[in-house]
């Protein structure tokens, strides 16, 4: 049963190192995990891991009565050492690779938690870009408008100079010929 203990807690370790670093097996680990946790998978999950509860607490229990034992008598014998330092081994083991499987639970938990949330904020990134895009085309809207009114104006002011200095031309006109009347009309009257 050592065996088996080691080698679960060894495969444990090496899912762990897997689903910490990154690297070509990751993706594959996590898509088996979100296999395990779907279907039948859970009700399997849950089984295993309760015999491994029980079998734990089974070891816990032989401990204590060899503890109690120990305490009725005084001293222990060969055997009870030998069957009490084996129950405390497996204990161990046990109760490490509860952690393990624990820690691997949380971590596959963590990094697909991390995955929708990268997804969202990559959408609300391409949201955002887009707000973005449509608001610097409403501004370049509103300048082309904006330059095409100014356009306008000034062709209006533009208009309007060149029919006052149409104006100012023929009052100058005007003003000339009443100038060139009165000297004409002085001129003669002073003859």
């Amino acid at each position: 049963m050592i065996q088996l203990l080691y080698i679960a807690i060894f495969s444990e370790m090496g899912l762990i190192l897997t689903l910490v670093f990154r690297s070509p097996l990751r993706k594959f680990v996590i898509m088996g995990l979100d296999r395990v946790k779907r279907g039948r998978g859970p009700v399997v999950v849950k089984t295993v891991s309760a015999t491994i509860v029980v079998l734990f607490f089974s070891n816990v229990y032989t401990i204590v009565n060899i503890q109690n034992r120990k305490m009725e008598a005084g001293a222990l014998n060969p055997t009870d050492e030998i069957l009490m330092a084996m129950n405390l081994l497996q204990a161990s083991l046990l109760g490490f690779m509860i952690f393990l499987a624990l820690m691997i639970d949380r971590l596959h938990h963590y990094i697909r938690e991390l995955r929708l949330l990268r997804k969202a904020m990559e959408a609300a990134k391409k949201q955002n870009r887009e707000s973005e895009c449509e608001a610097k085309a409403k501004e370049a809207e509103a300048a082309e408008a904006k330059a095409e009114a100014l356009r306008k104006q000034s062709e209006g002011s533009l208009l309007q100079y060149d029919h006052l200095l149409e104006d100012n031309q023929s009052l100058r006109n005007q003003l000339e010929s009443i100038d060139q009347n009165l000297s004409q009309s002085g001129g003669k009257k002073t003859m």
